[in-house]
């Protein structure tokens, strides 16, 4: 399974079909055209009785990196998880896609617990939503957002343990007290070794033919038009400003200081990218999309 890369759709689909049915894994399949968001995907398969679900790369300052699959009407607060790992209130952010490209070998809008079958992704925690478990079945994609295959919690463990993945559950919504005699609760889950990436190439955006921005990596003929913006209300992230202006960064820092500012330019991009966004603004979405980006990083490029 480790072999996996980025291959025709056709074959991703055939490929995981075949491993479900060699596991003896029970799921229903279901082809539609590509879609944006979980409300998109639920005009095909809503009807059907399962559940939706959303997904989530993210990543710590110690680039320590979490997928966490939920279900699509879960409320995941970020700010409040990150309390509950014990890396503080923000501690956890969107990753970046070329940590997504190169660990889970999928583009933007692809992330699902089966993901993690790569052997580049031994070091990313795994949360699943309890939820899951109280659903006759659930959708997934399978590595590809033009088909959803539907299977209960029972196939999706069976899965993660022939792997050699443990089924985490927990409770995604729970907000405990943590403090002096209160741990985290989830600190278990914290990974205890970061993955070694290789040094990626920036390359220059280029665009698809909606006029959205890809990157040379996601922009390949397998998986043209496919990138996605992770659904769910954990994009609302914004950290506090910094109570002082630094009037320059030392060198050894500038590292991190252009990770910090790509991160948000990132994670303010993908929530510009939404159904709604699309069909209000259709063509003037990039022009749209760029002066709303402004606006929120405008302070906190000054606070920087």
């Amino acid at each position: 399974y480790g072999g996996y890369a980025f291959v025709p759709s056709s074959l991703v689909t055939g490929t995981w079909i075949g491993i479900l049915q060699e596991l003896q894994i029970e799921f229903s399949q279901y082809e539609h055209p590509v879609v944006l968001t979980v409300e998109a995907q639920a005009k095909y398969v809503g009807n059907l009785g399962g559940a939706l679900s959303k997904n989530l790369f993210l990543k710590d300052k110690k680039h320590r990196y979490y997928v966490v699959s939920a279900l699509a009407d879960t409320k995941v607060d970020l700010k409040v998880l990150s309390q509950r790992l014990g890396l503080g209130k923000g501690g956890l952010r969107m990753a970046a896609e070329e940590a997504l490209v190169e660990i889970l070998k999928v583009p933007l809008g692809c992330v699902t617990p089966f993901a993690v079958v790569n052997e580049s992704a031994r070091h990313v925690s795994l949360l699943l939503d309890q939820g899951f478990k109280t659903q006759e079945y659930c959708f997934f994609h399978p590595l590809s957002n033009d088909m959803s295959i539907s299977l209960n919690a029972h196939g999706l463990d069976k899965f993660l343990k022939s792997i050699g993945r443990d089924p985490s559950y927990v409770d995604l919504e729970a907000n405990p007290p943590v403090g002096k005699g209160q741990p985290p609760d989830l600190a278990a889950f914290v990974p205890s070794d970061a993955p070694i990436l290789s040094d990626l190439p920036v390359k220059a955006p280029t665009q698809d033919s909606t006029g959205k921005h890809v990157s040379a990596a996601s922009n390949s003929a397998a998986f043209a038009a496919k990138a996605v913006k992770p659904s769910g209300n954990a994009l609302n992230v914004k950290e506090k400003p910094v109570n002082t202006v630094q009037p320059s960064i030392p060198a050894a820092d500038a590292g991190n200081f252009v990770e910090e500012l790509l991160d948000r330019a990132s994670a303010l991009l993908l929530s510009e990218i939404s159904e709604d966004s699309i069909k209000q603004h259709s063509g003037q979405l990039g022009a749209e999309g760029a002066n709303n980006i402004k606006k929120c990083l405008r302070e906190d490029l000054k606070n920087l």
